[in-house]
């Protein structure tokens, strides 16, 4: 079952919409220049409302390993996400799951991973200039065909839609996708948009079923 996480939670009405449609993990950025940036304690009282079954990622950007734990154990977060230059010694000072992101641009991002083994996962991101992420531009998803050798789950992000992400999910065959602009109006988390992208993601599971069957 391909898991899908809603990044860019900035709202209990927007965490609730996406609980309500079964989508079970839910982002939370604390990379201060995005425009879905929250605070620490922002992010707190939204977590607190949610039920017990909710998986919350926290997504940080070249931040010190002390404060990432810091704000883990404050939120809390069940994982964070590590989505810029962070060292592979950074995944040490985290006691969270940690999903390490890369940005795609071409072949050369496969000699990193290696270095990165403490990472529970791996997310594969467009590379768009002075943009960690949240680009709303996809990349070429042959290059994620090679991340999948190491062994690790692959999360696959970057402009990933309602119209595309049948697609990506049946080339690549990920253990989750990750989407923030692809479900949103106007910068908001649209149910519609939500409903429709894990109706996509269902198309594509029961297709890669019946191939396998």
């Amino acid at each position: 079952m391909v898991k899908i996480k809603v990044c860019g939670i900035t709202s209990y009405e927007e965490a609730k919409m996406a609980l309500d449609l079964g989508i079970e993990v839910l982002g939370f950025v604390f990379y201060p220049s995005s425009r879905r940036y929250l605070a620490p304690e922002e992010a707190r009282e939204i977590i607190r409302c949610l039920p017990p079954f909710a998986l919350t990622v926290g997504v940080f950007v070249n931040e010190p390993p002390r404060w990432v734990k810091e704000v883990a154990a404050f939120c809390p977060l069940e994982a964070v996400q590590l989505h810029g230059e962070e060292p592979p010694d950074h995944l040490e000072g985290v006691d969270r799951k940690v999903i390490k992101a890369f940005r795609v641009k071409d072949e050369s991002y496969l000699k990193l991973l290696p270095l990165y083994q403490e990472a529970q996962g791996f997310l594969l991101d467009a590379s768009v200039p002075h943009l960690p992420g949240g680009s709303g531009r996809t990349f070429n998803w042959d290059l994620a065909l090679g991340a999948k050798n190491l062994g690790k789950p692959i999360i696959l992000a970057g402009g990933l839609t309602p119209e595309n992400v049948e697609e990506a999910i049946l080339k690549v065959q990920p253990y989750g996708v990750d989407v923030s602009s692809g479900v949103e109006t106007r910068g908001k988390k649209d149910k519609a948009k939500m409903a429709e992208f894990k109706a996509a993601v269902e198309r594509a599971e029961k297709k890669l079923r019946g191939y396998a069957g």
